[in-house]
């Protein structure tokens, strides 16, 4: 039995022309999810969130909401809002009108549109701004209106493409914070698109990484962090040094390896040894990046400060890096 506004693509495909976008992906979004669609550019992900918006027609398969196949439904028949990258204001209404532009277009009444409205910029904390047009905004204060006029027909679904990309560093880590408590707060399910590792590893209960089309791996943040499951994400989401044992590629996490300890390197543990070719202070950690004889793949260690300055390392060391056998894993060539 489907649960209401569980989200799921069913073998889902798209082709512009004989170009093949997206490679008959199956996924299942449990309702009151925050679910990051991450990946490099080109991946898939905004046409998969296209698809679902009702932006793009899909090719092959099945979209589902709620267990209704909504393929054929036009976007405002589907119980889905996009929020857009660009945020797409209309620069001659207010911020009141623009949040309550879709109800006009229903033909509600203008005192219940504008109720509803105000409710809304309430809640995105901009209910002093409403009679403000988009240009006497901030950047962040217009996301802001552009998630309240997503939200104003009550959908069952945000859809979200890069809404931080246009965001400066502090502003972008403020927003996170602030659309996951509305997130939780609705307890509807927002598809967020991103190209952003910390980005997606902040907000999402889960993570659907895309490469070329498909979907390498679903996973909460923690366990696609700890446990990827192929060579490309472990490479994609970073953290982790990439092994090759003759046909076997394993991965170890960078924080998890000791330098220069002689105890442990005794024991029976894997052991590398290398070349110090740089050392960059990072706050409260520092990074080390080693040159391993024979072998191309960078391999780098995080130490934290306090650690690391218990015995400094300089350039051109030659050291010894070990880890615990139970800290490495497989990975599947990818």
């Amino acid at each position: 039995m489907d649960v209401p506004n569980t989200i799921e693509f069913i073998s889902v495909s798209k082709f512009y022309g004989e170009q093949l976008a997206v490679n008959n992906i199956n996924l299942k979004i449990p309702n009151n999810t925050y679910c990051c669609l991450l990946g490099p550019s080109g991946c898939g992900k905004t046409t998969s969130l296209r698809m679902l918006a009702g932006h793009e027609a899909i090719s092959n398969g099945s979209i589902r909401l709620g267990g209704q196949e909504i393929n054929a439904l036009p976007p405002a028949k589907r119980g889905t809002a996009m929020m857009f990258q660009d945020y797409a204001l209309f620069p001659h209404l207010n911020c009141l009108d623009n949040v309550a532009f879709s109800l006009k277009m229903r033909g509600i009444k203008k005192s219940i549109r504008h109720a509803k409205a105000r409710e809304l910029l309430d809640l995105v904390q901009m209910s002093d701004y409403g009679l403000r047009k988009p240009d006497q905004l901030s950047g962040g204060q217009q996301q802001r209106v552009a998630l309240a006029r997503a939200l104003i027909t009550d959908p069952k679904v945000l859809l979200l493409d890069e809404p931080l990309s246009a965001l400066d560093p502090f502003l972008r880590i403020k927003m996170r914070s602030e659309l996951k408590k509305i997130q939780r707060d609705l307890g509807i399910s927002f598809i967020h698109v991103t190209h952003s590792q910390d980005e997606a590893m902040a907000l999402a209960d889960t993570i659907v990484v895309m490469r070329n089309g498909e979907i390498e791996q679903v996973s909460n943040p923690t366990d696609l962090f700890n446990y990827p499951k192929t060579e490309f994400v472990a490479r994609f989401m970073g953290g982790q040094n990439i092994i090759r044992r003759g046909n076997d590629i394993f991965a170890i996490r960078k924080d998890r390896i000791k330098l220069n300890h002689a105890n442990f390197v005794k024991k029976d543990n894997f052991t590398v040894s290398g070349i110090i070719n740089s050392v960059e202070f990072q706050g409260n950690h520092v990074h080390i990046s080693v040159s391993i004889p024979n072998d191309n793949e960078e391999f780098s260690i995080i130490l934290s400060d306090s650690i690391y300055y218990d015995d400094a390392k300089k350039v051109g060391d030659k050291i010894t890096a070990a880890w615990k056998f139970q800290d490495q894993y497989q990975l599947i060539l990818s």
